[in-house]
């Protein structure tokens, strides 16, 4: 779990900018983060409750800022998502984030009004871009598949987006410094400007932001080929390869030629000896991380799960009760792994390149939860078969996923 520190305030981040220009992939890949990291966080977004209530086809005209019908309508919206927010906070809620353009200067007031007289911190994050290059890219590639333009000819739903964000730049106000703490990232990333950031996660969360990008690579994920302990049951340890754990090195070796394409992947191993040999045969030279070694069994180290229990019932029966916080004796839990592999989290935003990465079942289920955006406790039980590829290729709000047995 996350440490927590002393007196942490709860927290609401505050999403900035107009249409097109990435604020719910950023608050995506937010909300998967703070969840991988252990804290409880939600996500709303203005746009599914202006759907879900005045219907998803509205025409440009209906965001026009001098549309007084509907601009009553539309801070109606609003306030139900930030009230709905603040009520979970008052659940036990730790960290919110509010999705929505929130280009004026008079909304983002209210919104901090609220906030702070339900004792809750804000953090504005504005994204901006004015490459017309990107912005039209961005439209036809995620804006047009809303159910705003179900059924909607491309060119026609392409033309009325284009028109809705001409209306909120009209009134579009860039958060000033008097606003309090905020993020500005610009240009996907080129430049990170901050202001009056303030606590433990606010630094941290500024970090994580200044690395990641949208990016097209593809991430693939796979255990070591089969080891002698495979064979035998045991876990941890240094074992070698089995021969056929050596023959799946080399099918992995052909899959990634045939994969590469244009763009040469970037290899990650763990610091074992099995992994290293797994990637022996692939083009490119690998990065040994020891961040990706196997989880430490400590005491259990080289034992099978029958010896475990057999010698240490208390042990096992613990795991069994709580396994992704239970610690084996002088070794680590699920939680220790997940610690320190935020390192390689936010190596692997900042990445352009496809990755490979070949590592350990505990490892690769932890990995593997967080860009599928799973809950923390189920990471221990997701399914890592031997000598499979787990092809992870990105959408707007995660990964598709794809699965290949090469041996």
């Amino acid at each position: 779990m996350v440490p927590r520190q002393p007196g942490a305030q709860k927290l609401v981040l505050v999403m900035v900018g107009l249409p097109a220009r990435g604020k719910t992939f950023v608050a995506r890949k937010l909300l998967r983060y703070l969840s991988w990291l252990g804290y409880r966080s939600l996500w709303v977004n203005v746009g599914d409750y202006r759907r879900a209530r005045a219907g998803a086809k509205q025409p440009a005209n209906y965001f026009a800022s001098d549309n007084a019908e509907t601009r009553e309508a539309r801070m109606g919206f609003a306030m139900a998502a930030l009230e709905d927010l603040l009520g979970w906070f008052a659940t036990g809620g730790e960290v919110g984030i509010y999705d929505a353009t929130n280009t004026e200067r008079d909304r983002r007031d209210v919104i901090r009004a609220r906030c702070d007289a339900a004792g809750v911190q804000v953090l504005f994050i504005e994204t901006i871009c004015d490459d017309e290059a990107v912005i039209d890219a961005s439209v036809r590639r995620n804006k047009l598949n809303l159910p705003d333009y179900a059924g909607v000819d491309p060119e026609e739903a392409f033309r009325d987006f284009r028109a809705r964000i001409a209306h909120y730049q009209k009134t579009y106000a860039p958060v000033s410094d008097d606003e309090g703490s905020f993020v500005k990232i610009i240009d996907q990333g080129r430049q990170v400007v901050l202001n009056r950031i303030e606590g433990y996660l606010s630094a941290r969360l500024v970090f994580f932001l200044m690395h990641i990008h949208p990016t097209e690579r593809s991430v693939w994920l796979t255990r070591h080929g089969e080891s002698t302990f495979n064979l035998s049951g045991r876990i941890g340890g240094d074992p070698p390869l089995s021969p056929r754990g050596e023959e799946y090195a080399r099918a992995l070796s052909a899959f990634v030629r045939a994969k590469r394409g244009a763009a040469t992947p970037v290899v990650w191993t763990s610091t074992l000896g099995r992994t290293l040999a797994t990637a022996a045969h692939v083009p490119e030279a690998p990065v040994a991380w020891r961040p990706l070694d196997e989880i430490d069994a400590g005491v259990c180290d080289g034992m099978t799960y029958q010896e475990i229990k057999a010698q240490l019932p208390d042990e096992f029966s613990a795991r069994a009760k709580d396994k992704f916080r239970y610690r084996y004796p002088r070794g680590e839990s699920y939680a220790d792994v997940v610690q320190r592999l935020e390192p390689v989290i936010v190596e692997l935003e900042r990445q352009a390149s496809p990755v490979l990465l070949i590592a350990h079942q505990a490892v690769l289920r932890s990995l593997y939860g967080y860009l599928m955006g799973k809950p923390q406790d189920e990471c221990p039980y997701l399914e890592i078969p031997l000598h499979h590829v787990i092809e992870l290729t990105p959408t707007e709000f995660g990964y598709d996923e794809q699965r290949t047995r090469l041996l």
